[in-house]
């Protein structure tokens, strides 16, 4: 009998232990949106566009208003949410004018060598789900490869877009037709293939009398209908306007007007299935970049065209999260992350219509590296019980801080290999601590630095802006370049600046006005301070290969198939 209580004892510690180990961690959902702008929302002072359930959160959260990405384009600054590292630091950079992932069929993407938040979670015990758009590359070698798949990044499972919303994905054609050709065309060259082989062998073991130039004749139309095939398919809406699930390609091409609504199911699917937690679920929304997919229920709903009609569709896809959330009874052991990757994009535009984001009062916007409308963000962070809400916190923060701050809340230890450039964010939500520890951040366009941040710990509240490169926008007198669609990053697209620009934040956040030394007495010292602190960052990268440079070009044999290539057409959501 001792020994049946003695083991009771040990069956209810280790039952103990082991809920309060799963309490002790919490779960995880983070919500990042595509291209929208920090004005867009009305907890940031939009008052004409419906974000009821972002601003409900934000109510019940902390508002983060210095939230700033660490690239103001989406493989970079993805990269840098999932590593907490500068882009450059990881090599998911470029010195021209491709700045990001440019299709499926490029062996670039995020280097396996790097750790992602997803991967530190996985080693705590936490099942981890990424839905929704990825654009960290997919293929190395081959198109089957999947080197690149969100799989080697700590993800257990993903459902969503592997690329990007382009403009050819949306309005999509209808494919019913072509997916019917598809399958039979491709049984009948399945015939043609086996008719050549048997008459070939046929004719070399001297069993059958036909000509050479029938065997040949059928040869050359295979090969003429796969190439005519091919390209009738050149548009990227075939090759990379594509939905997965795990290693599948589930559409191809995706409809596109449909695919936010299956992810949303797809992420309450997955809250049900892990709802004993801890989970980590990244949800990474297709909206709202253009070409702006909506469906009919949001369409001319919003005071601002079709852009405000897709923004206010997001917002009611971000309310069904919540509420499987609060339905499952997750509320109180779950941290919520909201936030967009980068600034709204001023150059999208369709004859006078904007299909952009707006920036608020924020100079400049989508790539540009320096301005604060490209790389200014919105930052709401929810955990009932342990991060008091109703505030807003006015200190300087990253998306690369995500990283360290899941560590700190799952208990896993920081990669000690390498350098880590967000903080943990979890004592300044906490209110532990009244200052950001970030004292600089560092603001590239590609691979070149255009602007330093410096928060001084000796003068609270100051926050200056040093330009050493501005984008030259066009046309003259534009806030934007309209010209080009986004701005360049170096050569006769920019401005040097010698001596730098300066702004205080604090007192200038719409950048407007460059300080001197006859209008701020600190001048001369900041730039100084600045400069200093520049050379040690820069001493301190490790030059790597850059991804979005030469590998960042496409192979058609990388680019993915749901048949045989080239009969590439498949609907098995249908």
């Amino acid at each position: 009998s001792s020994f049946i209580f003695l083991c009771l004892v040990c069956s209810l510690l280790t039952t103990c232990r082991s809920h309060g180990a799963k309490e002790h961690k919490p779960n995880i959902v983070l919500i990042m949106v595509d291209d929208l702008g920090i004005g867009d929302l009305g907890c940031y002072g939009n008052d004409t566009i419906r974000t009821p359930h972002i601003d409900g959160l934000a109510r019940e959260g902390v508002r983060l208003t210095q939230h700033i990405s660490a690239a103001p384009l989406c493989s970079p600054s993805r990269a840098a949410f999932l590593t907490g590292r500068y882009p450059i630091r990881s090599g998911m950079v470029s010195n021209g004018n491709n700045r990001v992932i440019q299709s499926l069929g490029v062996p670039s993407g995020l280097p396996p060598n790097e750790t992602t938040f997803a991967a530190l979670l996985k080693r705590q015990g936490y099942s981890t789900a990424l839905i929704g758009k990825w654009h960290q590359g997919l293929n190395c070698r081959s198109r089957s490869d999947h080197c690149h798949h969100p799989y080697n990044y700590g993800f257990d499972y993903y459902y969503g877009m592997p690329f990007t919303l382009t403009n050819p994905c949306w309005p999509d054609p209808s494919r019913d037709t072509e997916l019917a050709i598809g399958h039979w065309l491709w049984l009948c060259v399945q015939l043609v293939i086996i008719a050549t082989l048997t008459l070939t062998l046929g004719k070399l073991a001297s069993r059958v009398s036909v000509p050479w130039s029938l065997i040949v004749t059928l040869t050359l139309f295979v090969l003429l209908l796969a190439c005519a095939w091919f390209y009738s398919y050149q548009s990227p809406l075939y090759w990379n306007c594509l939905l997965m699930r795990e290693q599948n390609i589930m559409e191809q091409p995706m409809k596109a007007e449909r695919a936010g609504s299956i992810m949303v199911k797809e992420a309450v699917s997955f809250l049900e299935r892990h709802k004993e937690g801890p989970f980590l679920l990244f949800f990474s929304f297709l909206h709202v970049h253009e070409p702006l997919p909506t469906t009919d229920e949001f369409i001319g709903t919003s005071k601002h065209g079709l852009y405000g009609d897709n923004v206010e569709e997001m917002d009611s896809m971000v309310g069904k999260i919540l509420g499987a959330i609060d339905d499952l009874g997750l509320r109180n052991h779950t941290l919520v992350y909201f936030t967009s990757d980068h600034g709204g994009h001023l150059e999208a535009r369709r004859g006078h219509a904007q299909l952009g984001g707006w920036n608020g009062v924020y100079k400049g916007g989508k790539g540009m590296g320096g301005w604060e409308g490209g790389i200014r963000v919105p930052g709401i962070v929810r955990w009932p019980g342990k991060v008091p809400g109703g505030r807003s916190i006015e200190e300087p923060t990253s998306l690369m801080d995500v990283f360290p701050a899941l560590a700190s809340v799952s208990g896993a230890t920081l990669p000690q290999d390498r350098v880590i450039d967000g903080r943990d964010l979890m004592p300044l939500l906490r209110g532990d601590i009244q200052h950001s520890e970030h004292e600089f951040l560092f603001h590239y366009c590609g691979s070149f630095l255009h602007a330093v941040r410096w928060h001084p710990r000796e003068h609270a509240g100051a926050v200056w802006k040093v330009h050493y490169v501005t984008p030259i926008f066009q046309p003259p007198g534009a806030g934007a370049c309209y010209k080009t669609l986004f701005c360049g990053c170096s050569g006769d697209e920019v401005t040097t600046h010698d001596p730098p620009l300066l702004f205080d934040l604090s007192r200038d956040p719409s950048e407007s006005t460059p300080l001197t030394p006859d209008t701020e007495p600190l001048h001369d010292l900041v730039i100084k301070t600045v400069a200093a602190a520049l050379r040690e960052h820069q001493a301190g990268i490790i030059p790597v290969q850059q991804q979005l440079s030469q590998l960042n070009k496409d192979q058609i044999w990388l680019r993915p198939c749901c048949g045989v290539f080239p009969f590439c057409l498949c609907d098995k959501e249908e």
